[in-house]
């Protein structure tokens, strides 16, 4: 019995031990050279790895992503096959001239001075380390590489249809994250990406006309000059190089163009907001631009958490909108509604991303959908309004997917979705309705407060959607693994519908089930007299306490739609959910004329033209 004992208490906090968060840390050093007379480069790289995790790593993996931008690639097979190609990619990768190829190829690849074994597939090289590298050690990874770049096509490369010359993302070799998961080697496949927390510091030479902006603080301001400063060392080089220092970050992007107009402000928090534009833009339109980012910067802020770097660039660039480290690449000749709307989102991603760096390639709608719904309330916040439904439009395409026939669960991988459309639809707009529908369930403050408690706990860290659950069921003290298994785990819907036939005269309302989740639900009642009330309906699976009841309730009382219109709010008996049908009575003697399922609409229901039933 001693021993037994005695073992017990050595396994305890072992396990205690492997629980524990760890991430993997990068300390990149590179001095990358470019020739815009053909776009070819070549670049050393200087890699210190430490290895934080449990494990014994014995090999290493690194993105390649230019190679992506060849005829016969992953990308372009699968653009081809789709039945819904991206139209940005189509078959122009096949149709691409050789001089237009991407390229990217590792020459020579070391451990702490002595060559290692490589062996490269396309967008992916696997290195076998000669020396094992135990916790918490550190190893130094040395690499020489070149390459092209591509046409621009996706996200990144030169030339592109605005004639912006370089657009330099997921352009360099880069070590694929590690975490409690595994190796994550991903072959690039125009998704997102997945990066290790790090310190880059990064020397650009390139012909002295053009214009650089992207992650990262400029180091020798003023010797390059170019808007950085405005007194310069005198340039009789042909080349400058602009050496940039990024902390704290899991990617590194540049942009170059001998046009670009460089203009700064300052927010009053102290973070410069940096502009890269071309003069074919509407130039009014990028002024303006830079005052309301200030407001949306503001808005992020104060909602969601402290920006944490001192400098933010948004850049002429790319073939849409997509974020990166301390900047974004957006295209620029467009409506200024389109112009904002593209630059919020984006900028939203510089938290949903860029500080809670979820698994982009495994849980899309987390950054996607938390970045989508933040974007709304920006957007509305900038333009001075305050709809009552102001994520409308990401219910509607909603709406559309759970009806389409062609959903998936939000666990499929990104790459892996058979349709465009499902993804775009799911990760985007299904997550950002997740995000407004759990203010429907633990209420608008809660959510609030979720939000900053989420920022707090996970900022420069990898968190997961049970992260995010267990920060709401702290918040809100109700149990939440049904909503995050229905909604993301399963293609399941939300139905419910109004039975009639005992409203009148008995006053007995009646719901029925029809869809697999289920979920709380506030029914509001109006009478002839001009007044309202709601019955509110608990899922038994909150399993909601006296405390977490009143509290939920209270805050459903100061939502826009209900605010200042319910006479009361009665709270009933939970609804158990292999129970297809409930019922309640409303009380007093008041003509009743409207009984209607949620007028918030923040429940997707997918068929509510059943919710809701008038009386003369």
């Amino acid at each position: 019995m001693k021993k037994y004992f005695i073992l017990v208490l050595l396994f305890i906090p072992s396990l205690k031990a492997q629980a524990q968060y760890w991430q993997q840390h990068a300390e990149y050093y590179m001095d990358f050279k470019i020739d815009v007379s053909d776009f070819s480069f070549t670049g050393e790289q200087e890699l210190v790895y430490t290895n934080n995790s449990p494990d014994t790593i014995t090999k290493v993996y690194y993105h390649l992503f230019f190679n992506a931008f060849r005829p016969g690639s992953q990308m372009d097979v699968r653009s081809r096959t789709i039945r819904d190609p991206d139209s940005r990619i189509g078959s122009r990768i096949f149709e691409l001239e050789e001089k237009d190829y991407g390229e990217l190829n590792v020459f020579s690849l070391k451990q702490n001075g002595r060559s290692l074994e490589i062996s490269q597939r396309e967008t992916i090289l696997l290195a076998k380390l000669n020396k094992p590298l135990l916790p918490g050690e550190k190893t130094t990874l040395e690499m020489k590489f070149e390459g092209q770049v591509p046409k621009q096509i996706r996200r990144s490369g030169k030339m592109s249809e605005e004639g912006v010359h370089l657009t330099m993302t997921q352009w360099f070799p880069k070590l694929c994250e590690y975490d409690s998961e595994g190796w994550h080697p991903n072959p690039y496949i125009a998704r997102e990406f997945h990066g290790v927390w790090g310190n880059y510091t990064v020397d650009i030479t390139i012909d002295k006309n053009y214009v650089v902006g992207g992650t990262g603080y400029l180091m020798n301001a003023d010797e390059i000059g170019h808007g950085y400063a405005k007194k310069t060392k005198s340039k009789n080089k042909e080349t400058l190089t602009w050496r940039f220092y990024a902390p704290n970050v899991h990617d590194f992007a540049w942009a170059a163009d001998p046009e670009y107009a460089h203009d700064i402000v300052t927010s009053d928090t102290g973070v410069d907001l940096h502009f890269f534009y071309k003069p074919t833009v509407s130039i009014d339109d990028w002024k303006k631009l830079q005052y309301d980012s200030l407001k949306l910067l503001e808005y992020f802020e104060q909602n969601i958490g402290p920006y944490p770097w001192k400098q933010y660039s948004i850049i002429q660039g790319g073939d849409g909108g997509m974020e990166y480290a301390m900047c974004t690449m957006i295209t620029g000749e467009r409506p200024y509604p389109s112009l904002l709307g593209v630059t919020a989102h984006e900028m939203s991603h510089a938290w949903h991303q860029h500080l809670l760096a979820t698994n982009e390639a495994k849980h899309p709608w987390m950054d996607e959908g938390f970045t989508e719904y933040a974007t709304s309330h920006a957007v509305n916040y900038v333009n001075g309004v305050s709809p009552k439904f102001p994520n409308e439009s990401s219910y509607e395409r909603y709406y559309a997917l759970a009806n389409s026939g062609v959903e998936q669960p939000q666990t499929v991988h990104s790459d892996r979705y058979d349709f465009n459309f499902a993804y775009g639809a799911s990760s985007y707009s299904k997550g950002s309705v997740f995000m407004a529908q759990l203010g429907y369930i633990i209420g608008e403050e809660n959510l609030k407060k979720t939000i900053k408690r989420y920022y707090e706990d996970f900022k420069f860290k990898h968190p997961t959607p049970n992260d995010f659950k267990r920060v709401a069921e702290k918040i809100s003290g109700v149990e939440l693994e049904w909503y995050l298994n229905d909604w993301t785990r399963t293609a399941n819907k939300i139905d419910y519908a109004l039975d009639i036939s005992d409203v009148i005269p008995n006053r007995v309302v009646k719901i029925k089930r029809k869809g697999r989740i289920p979920m709380p639900l506030d029914v509001v009642v109006s009478f002839q007299d001009g007044s309202s009330e709601m019955y509110y309906i608990p899922n038994d699976l909150l399993y909601l306490d006296s405390f977490s009841s009143d509290m939920i309730v209270g805050q459903k009382l100061e939502h826009p739609v209900y605010k200042n219109s319910l006479s009361k709010i009665k709270a009933l008996e939970s609804w158990n959910w292999v129970t297809p049908e409930y019922s309640f009575v409303v009380d007093g003697t008041k003509k009743i004329t409207k009984i209607e399922i949620d007028p918030s609409k923040r429940l997707a229901d997918v068929n509510s033209a059943d919710n809701s039933i008038s009386f003369e």
